[in-house]
Parts: C-alpha cells; sequence; structure tokens
C-alpha cells in the first residue's frame, strides 16, 4: 500500500513559548540546585541540579521555528511520523529528526536544446518551468536527493523563490532532478510536433499551438515530476528556432512563401482593377473597345500592376491594326 503524506496539525501542547518558559525554568532550577549543593543545604541537591540539567538539554533540541510556505518533515527513528506545515514556533519531541523542506515555488529556465520535431527537422526548443513541492513524502522517501548529482553551472543563475532554512544541496539536488525530467518531457512533446505548417494550413505545430502545445507540456512533466511529489504550476516554450545547419534553408523556404502569398494579393487586386476599368469605360462609353484591343489593354494593365518597377509609358500615335 502506497504511503500517504501525513500533515500534522500543532496544539497547545506544542506551543513553543510555553515550553520556553518551562526550559528557562528548568535552567533556573537547575542553577538554584548547583549553588544550593555547593552551600551544602542539601546533599541530593547537586545530583537534582545535575539530573535537571540533563533533562534541559534534551528538552532544548525539540524547539522549531517554521516559516510561511515552508515545512517540517518528522521522523522518530527512521519511521515517518508526519508532516508539520503550519507557522509559527512550536516544541516537538526531541527525538524527532526534522527535515527542512521548502514549499514556496521556484522558477526553472532550461537552456534551449537540439530536438528533432515530427518531420525530422532539428530544431532548438527551451522552456521556462515554475514548479514547487506537493507531497513532502514522496519528494523525501521517493527519490534519493542525497546520490543526485550537484545541478549544472546554470542552475546557479536561476531565479529561485526559497527560504533560507532549506540547505543548497537539497535545491541543487531538486533542481538536477526537475531539469532532466523537463529535458525529457520536451524531447517528448517536440517529437509530437512539427516545427511549422508545410502542407496542412490548420495543422497544429509548435510554432502556432500556443497555449495547447504549453499545456501539454504542462502535463507532461507532471507526470515525469510526480513520483517526486512535485507539482508543476506553469511550463512554457520560450525559445524556438531551426537548429543551424538547416535555418538558412527553412528562411529561403519562408521568404518563398511570402512572396507567394503576396503575388497572390497583388494579382488578385490586379484583376478586380483591370475588371472595375473595363466595366467603367464600357459603362460611360468612354471608347468602344473589341475583343483584341480589350485584351492589349489587359495586358498593359496587368503589367503595370503586379511588375516590381514603374512602369515606362510609350505613347503610340498611330493605330494597332
Amino acid at each position: 500500500m502506497e504511503k500517504k503524506e501525513n500533515i500534522r496539525k500543532m496544539t497547545t501542547v506544542n506551543n513553543g513559548f510555553i515550553h520556553l518558559v518551562i526550559n528557562l525554568a528548568l535552567i533556573a532550577a537547575a542553577i538554584w540546585l548547583c549553588v544550593a549543593a555547593g552551600t551544602e543545604v542539601s546533599a541530593l541537591a547537586g545530583t537534582a541540579g545535575g539530573l535537571l540539567w540533563v533533562v534541559w538539554g534534551f528538552h532544548l533540541p525539540g524547539f522549531m521555528t517554521i516559516q510561511p510556505n515552508q515545512c517540517r518533515v518528522l521522523t522518530f527513528f527512521g519511521r515517518y511520523s508526519g508532516t508539520v506545515t503550519d507557522n509559527g514556533f512550536f516544541w516537538t519531541n526531541p527525538f524527532y529528526v526534522k527535515r527542512k523542506l521548502s514549499l514556496r515555488a521556484r522558477n526553472m529556465d532550461v537552456p534551449p536544446i537540439k530536438v528533432n520535431d515530427r518531420n525530422g527537422n532539428p530544431i532548438m526548443i527551451g522552456l521556462v518551468l515554475v514548479w514547487r513541492i506537493k507531497d513532502t513524502y514522496k519528494a523525501c522517501f521517493d527519490i534519493d536527493v542525497e546520490s543526485l548529482p550537484s545541478a549544472p553551472a546554470q542552475a546557479s543563475k536561476q531565479q529561485l523563490t526559497v527560504g533560507t532554512t532549506t540547505t543548497t544541496k537539497q535545491l541543487n539536488s531538486y533542481d538536477n532532478f526537475v531539469a532532466v525530467q523537463s529535458d525529457s518531457a520536451l524531447r517528448k512533446v517536440a517529437s509530437l510536433y512539427a516545427y511549422d505548417n508545410l502542407e496542412d494550413k490548420d495543422e497544429l505545430t509548435l510554432r502556432n499551438g500556443g497555449d495547447e502545445i504549453n499545456r501539454r507540456l504542462e502535463q507532461e512533466i507532471g507526470k515525469h515530476l510526480e513520483i517526486a511529489g512535485i507539482e508543476v504550476v506553469e511550463a512554457r516554450i520560450n525559445y524556438l528556432a531551426y537548429a543551424q545547419e538547416i535555418a538558412s534553408v527553412m528562411l529561403k523556404r519562408q521568404q518563398a512563401e511570402a512572396i507567394i502569398s503576396a503575388r497572390e494579393k497583388i494579382v488578385e487586386g490586379a484583376v478586380s482593377m483591370v475588371d472595375m476599368a473595363l466595366k467603367k469605360l464600357s459603362a460611360e462609353h468612354v471608347v468602344e473597345m473589341d475583343e483584341e484591343r480589350k485584351a492589349a489593354m489587359v495586358s498593359n494593365l496587368m503589367v503595370v500592376l503586379c511588375g516590381d518597377e514603374g512602369a515606362s509609358p510609350v505613347i503610340n500615335t498611330g493605330s494597332i491594326y
């Protein structure tokens, strides 16, 4: 049966200020008994004072302070005893081992990696990931944080929102785990879609997918990080480009598509204008033209309207016949 996270609620018995008063009373009593033993008031005073010092020494490690969005995972001689998420100053069994964890969101910028899209084209793709620990039991006991290698050098540049009670080693280990799993999920999602439309203009691609691609990426990363009790708050692609070896070729293709699209608009507009000119000339009886003259006029107008350079007018003073 899978072990579940157990959230422990702190009660009045665990109030740290009450136990602080008790702790100070133990110190005062121990000092008084030691002084009394020195004046030979009681033969047992020294022994009692020594015992109080021992009790004070065992009582002191039970104190703990928990800041907002932080917690303590308690273990008792190797056995999981619960997780304390309440904020404040508390006292618990001194024999508990208290592991500090941050529940705050952390931001990770995964550098662009080279992958092949669905069509086999090499592309560069990167993402921004916001994550946090959701299940403290899985985060502590389902993955071996201590054996994970240190995070990459770029991890030191990441903007992490963490508390001062979480050790750098733990953060680097969790960051490395998240970075590796995010890399794997990103490669999988990138291989499922084409970079751009080639034939089907309605096809969902990495370039035009937007929110839908980001949602798919978030779900895929969430599956990879679920074993560690980590929740994906947000995942989105922040870098997308063709790899260097084919970037120039794809740029030419995109330029050709843009030129063709522009030419289509130009021709469509030119045909509309020629048709309008012929109809208006005929309707207003400006000039009577047979089919041959109309064909010549259409040819001239199309050259003028569709040409890349300005046309040089030629005045014909004779007849075309």
